[in-house]
């Protein structure tokens, strides 16, 4: 079962986050982004516990997808993808046009799986900045 987060849902995303390698977003920054777009946050349960999870933002223009996970346990059994393809739809129904994402050069398994589901690499060259 896929569902948007709810803010009790935060020490078990954290905890899915951190046990799949993955950046975990402080409750503050999560506040502010659930303020903008709350149904593009969404979980993946499994046996009523929280099992992936996947953060989606739309700027208006572009759908982004940031901080995929899986927990290692519920690992090789489609909660990735089915939680890409349900943000996905909820893209679609804004009118997104277009879904970016990024992966760091070193994470040679998830380049291959977002290329598995049609995400393509771009020559475009990011630049940040810490405010």
């Amino acid at each position: 079962m896929i569902r948007a987060f709810a803010r009790d849902d935060y020490d078990a995303v954290a905890e899915v986050w951190s046990a799949a390698g993955v950046e975990v977003v402080p409750r503050a920054e999560l506040d502010l982004k659930l303020s903008r777009d709350p149904e593009l946050f969404l979980v993946s349960l499994t046996d009523g516990e929280i099992s992936g999870v996947i953060l989606g933002t739309w700027d208006g223009r572009r759908g982004w997808i940031f901080r995929l996970g899986v927990h290692p346990a519920h690992r090789r059994r489609g909660i990735a993808t089915a939680l890409v393809r349900e943000l996905e739809a909820r893209f679609r129904a804004l009118g997104c046009p277009r879904v970016n994402l990024l992966v760091l050069p070193h994470n040679e398994s998830g380049l291959r799986f977002w290329q598995s589901l049609g995400y393509l690499p771009a020559p475009d060259v990011l630049c940040t900045r810490p405010l």
